[in-house]
């Protein structure tokens, strides 16, 4: 079993920024994909940003430029670096990772709250 430990989230005003992490730990044999993804009221659970093992990256159009996605392997934590955030951006965000060699295992954290005050 793997658990994934999501932290800095919390209120902050538009144009400012935070940084999410995401400490994974368990039974890891592999690490694979890590992801964030964000979900505001009323609205469906949305992709932010992925980064694989070797450290590629996606994000979303509407993070692209002020979002950016790392991890440290040796830690086995992601982070999100969050700037330049608007009020479009409040939403609880949770991390997703990927964990497995052949079979693989998706884990959910329990999400950090995003409040952006306009």
């Amino acid at each position: 079993q793997v658990q994934l430990v999501e932290s800095g989230g919390g209120l902050v005003q538009a144009g400012g920024s935070l940084r999410l992490s995401c400490a994974a730990s368990g039974r890891i044999l592999t690490l694979n994909r890590m992801e964030w993804y964000r979900q505001a009221p009323g609205k469906q659970r949305e992709l932010v940003a992925g980064i694989g093992s070797g450290g590629s990256t996606t994000y979303a159009n509407s993070v692209k430029g002020r979002f950016t996605i790392s991890r440290d392997n040796t830690k086995n934590t992601a982070y999100l670096q969050m700037n330049s955030l608007n009020a479009e951006d409040t939403a609880v965000y949770y991390c997703h990772a990927v964990v497995g060699r052949v079979v693989l295992s998706h884990y959910w954290g329990q999400g950090t709250q995003v409040t952006v005050s306009s």
